[in-house]
């Protein structure tokens, strides 16, 4: 898979970024609205096309994961073990539950109507968060997990659960009594992200050893033989493979195709159904860990920042770029036919 035109620049550095790790970034279904957690205890909201720091939420400890509810409303997933709603136009935030461990991952389904949250406590809690405050009011249900909780990823009414020890649990929202199918990674190391394709066919899997498996629901012999994997973000130095986590998966809304991004600095964009690589972006100034395409996928948000993958030492500030996203980046070439034989 190889890259055939030569990289654009990174795109536009917002201002006021969070002031440690970034742990997630969203942009909102209705706007270029985009929320961010952060271990810096806050989730701030970005206005992306005007570049504008729209508000900041304090936490009781670092923020793992957020998402949004509409453009009014959002919630995060902490390190402090608590769920949050958090009212933008009012400033304020509420606890919606809690976890006994931190929270790692967190969704709203908009076909259930429910927040969907993982945690390292190894559950799966699912919240309605139009009662009233408090634990017992609004926890719709528990379900237990096989590990922790790593990575969670929603196409309509399925909901993809990846864990640590490389599980992976299939529900349907209408019935989570127990997993529609339990499934093992098919890469070999640990899970970094999971995300469904946005036609609901299957999803993406990315791992600390720079691969990506994709994967597909429907379990006939036929869509099973289609699945695969792949090699990314790794280079050859001096005679040796160098390999680095793939942090981030984020598939574009209106092609299907997908970025990647890496602890190599560098953001990938892939036809999945021509297993070819689109583009590659200029390296960032540090680790990937996290993207976004806006709801029509003309912006793509960037987190570089340091993962701490080769432990605690020196790195680039972290910085979000939010860049235009060119359609011959992302949309898939036609395949060319040889003409038949006369």
């Amino acid at each position: 898979m190889t890259a055939v035109h030569p990289p654009p620049a990174p795109g536009r550095e917002l201002s006021n970024p969070p002031m440690d790790g970034i742990s997630n970034l969203r942009f909102s279904n209705h706007s270029d609205h985009l929320l961010v957690s952060s271990w810096d205890k806050t989730v701030r909201l970005y206005d992306a096309s005007a570049n504008s720091l729209r508000g900041e939420f304090m936490h009781g400890g670092p923020v793992l994961d957020c998402c949004f509810h509409d453009d009014s409303s959002g919630f995060s997933a902490s390190a402090d073990n608590t769920v949050r709603r958090i009212v933008f136009s009012y400033g304020k935030e509420d606890i919606l539950g809690r976890h006994d461990a931190p929270v790692r991952c967190i969704e709203y389904s908009y076909a259930a109507g429910q927040v969907i949250t993982g945690s390292w406590d190894k559950t799966l809690k699912c919240w309605d968060p139009r009662g009233a405050s408090g634990q017992e009011r609004t926890l719709v249900g528990t379900y237990p997990q096989p590990e922790r909780v790593y990575s969670l990823s929603l196409v309509g009414n399925r909901l993809v659960v990846a864990t640590a020890g490389r599980h992976v649990n299939v529900y349907d929202l209408r019935n989570m009594s127990q997993p529609e199918q339990r499934r093992e990674s098919s890469l070999k190391y640990q899970t970094r992200c999971v995300r469904c394709y946005p036609n609901g066919t299957g999803y993406a899997l990315s791992s600390v050893e720079g691969r990506v498996a994709m994967e597909f629901f429907d379990l006939s012999e036929a869509s099973q033989a289609k699945k695969y994997a792949f090699k990314c973000h790794r280079k050859s130095e001096a005679g040796r493979d160098i390999v680095y986590p793939v942090n981030a998966i984020a598939f574009h809304p209106v092609y299907g195709t997908f970025a990647t991004g890496g602890c190599d600095g560098f953001v990938n964009v892939w036809d999945g159904n021509n297993k070819k690589r689109l583009y590659q972006y200029s390296k960032y100034p540090t680790s990937i860990a996290a993207l976004s395409f806006s709801r029509d996928g003309r912006l793509l948000a960037v987190a570089s920042s340091y993962t701490f993958e080769e432990g605690d030492k020196p790195h680039e500030p972290d910085a979000i770029f939010v860049r235009s996203v060119n359609e011959i980046e992302v949309k898939p070439k036609p395949k060319v036919y040889p003409n038949p034989p006369a």
